[in-house]
C-alpha cells in the first residue's frame, strides 16, 4: 500500500508542477501567443501571421520572459512549502521536475519556431543563442528559487520571494496590459499601472512581516530584501532600455555601457525608488506591529 502511495504522491507534484509552471505563462497566454514582430524576420509578416510560440522571444520582452518562468517556479514553490511539513523531499523533486519540464517544453518549442523564421545570418544566431541562454538563465534561476521558498529556513524564502517580487512587476503588467494590445490613457489605466509598479514594495513588506526579524539571519534578509527592492527595477530598466535599442543592436560593448550608465543614473534618482521602498517599510512595519498583537493575544488567551 505504502509503495503505490508514493508513485501517485510524486505524480500529484508533478502535475501541481506543471500547473504553476503553466500558470505562470498567463499573461502570454491570454494574449493569442503570437510571436512579436521580429526584426531580423526572413519574410515581411503581419502580426497576425506571426506563429504562435509559448514564449515570447523578442528583445523587447525580456523582462516578461523572465517574469513568465520565474512567478511559475515561485508559485510552485509555495505549494511546496504549504505542503513541506506532511510530505519528503521526493515531492520537492517531483515538483521541479513538472515545473522543468513544461519550461523546457516551453523554451524549445519557441526556439525551434523562431529559428525556423529567421533570416539565415550571423545576427540571427546570435539573437537566438542570446534569447535561449537568457531564458535557460531564468529556468536556473527560478529553481534555485523553488527550492529556497519551498525549504529554507525563513530568512531564505524571504530572499527568495524578494527576487520573484521584481518579476511579478512585470508579470502583473503582462496581464493587465497584455502584448500587442493597444493601451488607451485613462484613470483606469494609470490605476492599474501603479498597482503593477507598487506591487513588489507590497509583496516584500508583507514577505518580511511573515518571516519577522526576531533573528540575526531574518533581520539581514529584511534589509537584504529592500536593497533588492532598491536595485532590481533599477536593473531591469537598464537591461531593457539597452536590449530594447536597435541602434545599439550590432554594438555589443555599446549597448553594454549604455546599460551600465542607465543603471547608474537611475540608482541615483531617489524620486524613482523612495516611494516604493518607503511602501514596503510601512507595510512591513504594519505587519509585523499585528502579528506582535496577534501573538500576545494568543499568549493572554492560554494563560
Amino acid at each position: 500500500m505504502l509503495a503505490r502511495r508514493k508513485p501517485l504522491r510524486s505524480l500529484v507534484f508533478l502535475l501541481l508542477g506543471a500547473g504553476s509552471a503553466i500558470i505562470g505563462f498567463l499573461p502570454w497566454a491570454i494574449t493569442g501567443m503570437r510571436l512579436p514582430l521580429q526584426n531580423l524576420w526572413a519574410v515581411e509578416t503581419s502580426s497576425a501571421d506571426m506563429p504562435i510560440t509559448l514564449l515570447p522571444f523578442s528583445q523587447y520582452y525580456l523582462s516578461l520572459i523572465v517574469a513568465l518562468i520565474v512567478i511559475g517556479s515561485t508559485i510552485a514553490g509555495i505549494v511546496g512549502r504549504a505542503t513541506a511539513a506532511k510530505h519528503p523531499r521526493s515531492a520537492l523533486v517531483a515538483l521541479m521536475g513538472g515545473v522543468v519540464a513544461v519550461q523546457v517544453i516551453a523554451t524549445v518549442q519557441t526556439a525551434v519556431t523562431v529559428s525556423s523564421g529567421l533570416r539565415d545570418s550571423a545576427a540571427s544566431t546570435v539573437y537566438l543563442a542570446a534569447l535561449v541562454a537568457g531564458t535557460v538563465a531564468a529556468i536556473l534561476l527560478g529553481m534555485g528559487m523553488l527550492a529556497l521558498i519551498a525549504r529554507a529556513p525563513k530568512a531564505g524564502a524571504l530572499i527568495a520571494v524578494s527576487i520573484a517580487s521584481i518579476a511579478f512587476s512585470s508579470w502583473l503588467g503582462g496581464l493587465v496590459f497584455p502584448v500587442g494590445v493597444v493601451v488607451t490613457a485613462s484613470p483606469l489605466t494609470s490605476v492599474l499601472g501603479e498597482v503593477a509598479h507598487l506591487a513588489p514594495a507590497v509583496v516584500i513588506g508583507v514577505a518580511i512581516a511573515w518571516a519577522g526579524v526576531d533573528t540575526v539571519g531574518r533581520v539581514i534578509a529584511a534589509i537584504a530584501s529592500l536593497a533588492i527592492l532598491w536595485v532590481g527595477p533599477t536593473l531591469v530598466t537598464a537591461v531593457s532600455a539597452a536590449a530594447g535599442s536597435r541602434v545599439l543592436a550590432r554594438y555589443p560593448s555599446e549597448m553594454l555601457d549604455y546599460g551600465v550608465g542607465v543603471f547608474r543614473m537611475a540608482l541615483g534618482m531617489p524620486e524613482i525608488w523612495l516611494t516604493t521602498l518607503a511602501l514596503a517599510v510601512a507595510v512591513s512595519f504594519v505587519g509585523l506591529v499585528a502579528r506582535r498583537v496577534i501573538s500576545q493575544r494568543r499568549v493572554a488567551a492560554t494563560v
